[in-house]
């Protein structure tokens, strides 16, 4: 024999309601779980802490003094004299302006400097080569060099010495045919170089160079061989 329940305690019939009254408490769990809001208390102490301490290590702004610069020495103070002068006072410098008789025919010549400057140029101008080269009696250099060759006195004391060699001069042969400013440009000894210089001043007047048909100074160089026989 089955036992039967009676229908207050069968709870079969209310099933749907329980079931329906515990969705009802879930999603009201489920809302209230969701707009719950709440804050730490460690995290509010921890932002207060951080922005105090921000506060205070803030730095100041500071703003760079530019040096100043000394203002400029005032301008010296200058007097100025001003001289009043009469107007019947005398100017002895005056301009006098001479009147010439000029018209557009009247010329201003002006090439006598030129050819002033150019003769003082030519006459201190010393030539090498010119159109007319100078001769010593109707020859040329090379009997002036035998000239003074046989007319050369060899000194005594180069002699008893051994000494010998070959001198070279330069000379000038001036306007009037003399010669002039002899030099040595290379020497042997003192002794030789002098004789040959004294042989050389002793020769006689040459016919001087012309350039242009007029007489010129001429530069000459000629070599003179002292040997001991």
């Amino acid at each position: 024999m089955e036992p039967k329940k009676t229908k207050k305690a069968d709870l079969e019939g209310k099933r749907g309601l329980f079931l329906e009254i515990g969705f009802v408490f879930a999603l009201g769990l489920v809302l209230l779980a969701f707009e719950w809001t709440s804050r730490p208390s460690d995290v509010e102490g921890f932002e207060q802490e951080s922005r105090s301490s921000m506060v205070q290590e803030a730095v100041p702004v500071t703003r760079q003094e530019q040096p100043k610069e000394p203002p400029p020495p005032p301008p010296p103070q200058t007097t100025e004299v001003i001289n009043i002068v009469n107007n019947d006072v005398n100017i002895q410098d005056e301009l006098v302006l001479e009147e010439s008789e000029a018209d557009q025919d009247t010329r201003v010549s002006i090439d006598a400097f030129a050819t002033e400057e150019e003769e003082e140029t030519e006459e201190d101008h010393v030539f090498v080569v010119v159109e007319d080269m100078p001769s010593f009696r109707g020859k040329g250099l090379d009997a002036f060099a035998n000239y003074v060759q046989r007319n050369l006195e060899y000194p005594f004391i180069a002699q008893e010495n051994g000494i010998e060699g070959t001198v070279f001069l330069r000379f000038i042969v001036d306007k009037d045919g003399s010669v002039i400013d002899v030099e040595v440009l290379r020497g042997v000894d003192p002794s030789l170089d002098e004789a040959a210089i004294a042989a050389v001043k002793r020769a006689p007047k040459w016919e001087p160079g012309r350039q242009r048909g007029q007489p010129v100074k001429v530069s000459c160089t000629i070599p003179i061989a002292f040997t001991l026989e």
